[in-house]
This record gives structure tokens, C-alpha cells and sequence, in this order.
């Protein structure tokens, strides 16, 4: 039997003209939330998952260390991602594979934390799904994303061998599906999970981090490839045709999941 939770691990600040691109204002803000200067609420909704025998987590958030470097966002509200999981029954030790959409400083930097100084591993015993392509980005980054990546969120996860990359779509496990795709940043894993009522638990990333950016052409400034992202979005909704889907949006700070039935 699947078992899940959203974990909240906090909030942070972006301008919804980043957010929802070249979509003006006066649309946008009917379905988003933003103050007066235009600025909306962000969350950092990880997801864990699991079975008799797995712990998984899906993205971990930003994590505490060096947020006074991204000061810019605003971060507020903030939870140890690692006391979420106490909440569950569960200790970082017993997570058996954390699956990360991609590597942005704020989907993955919880993977390590500082203790007097020193970074440590907070998973110590998960291999940590990444995508082939999303790596080799992640070690030699664009100039659009070289402020998205910090070393010290990964290394010390690849130096001790709990980095495990895949070149396409993979089986976690029976039911439990990772598939690639472009244009946000390159080699995103998106989760597709069975569930036993026959519901289907879809965590995208950032393929499609809001409510709102189910919208088609609703696509963020931060996308390298926007119509590589558009192209996501549609395979997306094609391969979940006819069946009862609950999405759950990483970035989405008001409707974490919500349940779709095409």
C-alpha cells in the first residue's frame, strides 16, 4: 500500500510577471494571489511517499544553511524538512531514495545541512534519483542558470556515492514511474505514482509548479526552453487523458494538490 503526505517546508517571494511570464498582469492575478507591486507567495510543497519496505521523498526544499545569500526571495515561514518527517513516524535515516525534480537551489538544497561548520548528508542512507542530464547542467550550468545551482547542496551527496542517474524514463519501483523533460532546465524528473484506489499522484517540479500554470501557455520567465516546457505540459495532460489525477504543485503556496479528471 502507497501512503503520502505533502510536507510545507515554507514560503518565499517572486514577481508574478517571473512567475507566469509573458501572461499579463491583469489575467494572472484573477487565479494567483499578489500584493499591489505584483509580488505572489511561493511555496516549497515537497512530497513524502511511502510502502512497507521504501521512504521516499520528493524534492526537500531549500534547507536552512547560507539563506542570508538568498535573501532576495524572502524565504518566511520556514520548516525543518527533517522534523516533517519525525511528524510521519519517520527518521532521515530510514528514507530509502529521495527522487529530485531537478537541482535548483530550491528544490534540492535541504539534501545537506551544517553542523558547526561542516556539511553533512541529511539522508544519509538514500540514493538520491537524479536525472543524467540535469547533472552534467548542474556541473557545467548555463549563464541563465549559474545562480540557480550551489555546490554545497549536491557534492557531498555525489562524493559519497548516494547520487544515482538515470538516462530516461525509469521504475522506481511497480507503480511508481519517473519520466524526463525539458524546458524549465533540462532532464526533469516527473513523478508518476499508482495509487491502489486507482487515482494517479503526479508531482511535477517545476514543469508545472502552480495551480495556474496548468494553463498552457502559462509559463514561466525562469523556463531556458519555454516551448520546450509548453510541449511538457501537453505530453503531460495527454498521458493522464481519462484518468483521476491528483497533482500535487510544488510551488503552488494556496491549493497544494488538487484532483483532476480529464
Amino acid at each position: 500500500m502507497i501512503r503520502y503526505r505533502i510536507l510545507n517546508t515554507g514560503f518565499f517571494i517572486v514577481e508574478g510577471g517571473i512567475m507566469f511570464g509573458a501572461i499579463p498582469k491583469r489575467a494572472w492575478k484573477k487565479i494567483y494571489n499578489a500584493d499591489d507591486e505584483g509580488n505572489c507567495l511561493l511555496a516549497m510543497n515537497c512530497l513524502l511517499v511511502w510502502t512497507k519496505t521504501r521512504v521516499i521523498l520528493l524534492d526537500t526544499g531549500v534547507g536552512g544553511k547560507d539563506l542570508g545569500k538568498l535573501s532576495y526571495y524572502q524565504f518566511l515561514r520556514m520548516k525543518e524538512i527533517t522534523d516533517l518527517i519525525r511528524l510521519q513516524g519517520f527518521k532521515p535515516e530510514q528514507v530509502t531514495d529521495v527522487v529530485l525534480s531537478h537541482l535548483h537551489f530550491d528544490h534540492c538544497g535541504a539534501c545537506t545541512h551544517s553542523v558547526n561548520g561542516q556539511l553533512e548528508i541529511t539522508f544519509p542512507n538514500a540514493r538520491h534519483w537524479v536525472s543524467k542530464t540535469q547533472w552534467e547542467n548542474y556541473m557545467n550550468p548555463n549563464e541563465l542558470e549559474i545562480h540557480s545551482f550551489r555546490q554545497q547542496d549536491m557534492m557531498p551527496v555525489w562524493k559519497y556515492g548516494l547520487v544515482q542517474l538515470i538516462d530516461g524514463d525509469y521504475e522506481l519501483f511497480k507503480g511508481f514511474n519517473l519520466s524526463l523533460f525539458d524546458g524549465h532546465t533540462k532532464g526533469q524528473i516527473v513523478s508518476f505514482i499508482e495509487l491502489e484506489n486507482k487515482e494517479l499522484l503526479l508531482f511535477s517540479g517545476d514543469v508545472i509548479p502552480t495551480k495556474a500554470n496548468l494553463h498552457d501557455a502559462w509559463i514561466s520567465a525562469y523556463d531556458i526552453e519555454p516551448l520546450k516546457s509548453l510541449d511538457a505540459k501537453k505530453t503531460i495532460k495527454e498521458w493522464t487523458e481519462g484518468e483521476r489525477v491528483r497533482h500535487v504543485f510544488y510551488h503552488d503556496a494556496y491549493e497544494a494538490e488538487t484532483i483532476i479528471t480529464q
